[in-house]
């Protein structure tokens, strides 16, 4: 059952396309990756589904359970349990990690706190009064927002990148709470470049210069990172017929 679908959604930015007709669905508990080349409008498209201010004049429509959310705000959308983990996560000089993990939980015990911040790999005791400040290295941040995430319970997630900037530790540990996220039953939703996030999706859509490319089981779509990368009209698209022949291949 899709849980979110995406129906010929188009979006521009002073006139140029950046999603152009887009229509996907998201199948309930599955983790589903949104992978493509920068600029390819991954990110854009993370934005539209949260329903950002700057992403709401979008043409088309985005269903979640079957129902239309396009004239709901990000507050609504949220209220629903759809939530993005950002690629930069936000600093809160002076808010407390405790603060910040009880203002997204449903259950504010402290016990909850050390549950999230566990499940990330980062000691309580350590990090429970931590200021959400330039302290934190940028792989902190990133567990420390995707407790808070943990903590909301949530029905969809959507993660941008979620390597971005972390260490060999913080990924094995973000992978794991994806993981998670899946056991409880959330849907995810990965927006990505890197083949190794990508291998922990259950299924993957290409998508290029905002249009949708190709789709199916990762392995599949993993071959567009091996250079096998499929025609499309971004400025970079590889001349495939020559890299064939280069290769001593025949085009067909």
């Amino acid at each position: 059952m899709a849980i979110l679908e995406v129906k010929d959604v188009s979006f521009e930015v002073n006139s140029t396309a950046i999603l152009n007709g887009l229509t996907m669905e998201f199948w309930q508990g599955y983790v589903h990756a949104v992978v493509g080349p920068n600029g390819a409008g991954k990110s854009t498209l993370a934005s539209v589904i949260m329903g950002l201010p700057d992403y709401r004049h979008h043409t088309g429509d985005i269903l979640f359970e079957g129902r239309s959310i396009k004239d709901l705000n990000v507050d609504g959308r949220a209220r629903l349990g759809i939530t993005l983990g950002w690629q930069e996560p936000a600093r809160y000089e002076g808010l407390k990690v405790s603060r910040f993990i009880q203002a997204a939980a449903g259950n504010k015990d402290r016990a909850e706190v050390d549950r999230v911040l566990e499940l990330v790999g980062l000691e309580p005791d350590r990090y429970r009064s931590r200021a959400l400040d330039k302290t934190l290295s940028g792989g902190e941040r990133k567990r420390i927002e995707l407790a808070s995430i943990l903590a909301m319970r949530p029905r969809l997630v959507m993660l941008d990148e979620p390597d971005s900037g972390v260490d060999i530790e913080a990924i094995e540990r973000i992978f794991s709470a994806i993981a998670h996220l899946k056991k409880e039953g959330a849907t995810v939703l990965l927006i990505t470049h890197s083949p190794r996030v990508l291998e922990k999706s259950d299924h993957a859509f290409l998508i290029c210069s905002g249009m949708l490319v190709d789709k199916g089981e990762t392995s599949k779509v993993l071959k567009y990172f091996s250079g096998k990368c499929l025609p499309c009209p971004h400025k970079n698209a590889p001349d495939i017929e020559a890299s064939v022949r280069q290769e001593g291949g025949d085009v067909r």
